[in-house]
């Protein structure tokens, strides 16, 4: 999965502020179940909810770079997921920030805890390493 940096990304240090890597994450996750057809980010009845980030930075990422962003699950439970994402510039080999990103899934209508839908667990166990 691809995505551009945008001029407005870079901070007043030239390189990507931190806070958009957390951006790219959260766009990767939920561009990539959504476009497996288990995420109607304004209709599923169950949704999951960002619980926990982290970020380990190696090397900085700026305008106009491009990002190849490497998804996969490291933990599935019966509520909850915990991704790993490698963030990589420009074609680079060694990735320029990892991340984790743990998403509690929850009743939309009722922010309740609830078990993973059978699909969305299928497209997640088709992520682990």
């Amino acid at each position: 999965m691809r995505q551009d940096t945008r001029w407005g990304d870079n901070d007043s240090y030239g390189h990507v502020n931190n806070v958009v890597y957390y951006a790219f994450f959260d766009t990767a996750v939920n561009r990539y179940l959504i476009e497996r057809g288990v995420l109607d980010i304004a209709k599923s009845s169950v949704i999951g909810l960002v619980i926990e980030t982290r970020c380990t930075y190696f090397s900085s990422i700026g305008f106009p770079d491009t990002i190849d962003v490497g998804l996969k699950v490291v933990h599935l439970g019966s509520s909850s997921v915990r991704y790993e994402i490698a963030l990589f510039r420009n074609d680079e080999a060694i990735s320029s920030a990892v991340g984790e990103f743990v998403h509690v899934y929850v009743e939309r209508a009722s922010n309740r805890s609830t078990p993973i839908p059978v699909d969305v667990r299928g497209v997640l166990q088709s992520l682990m390493a």
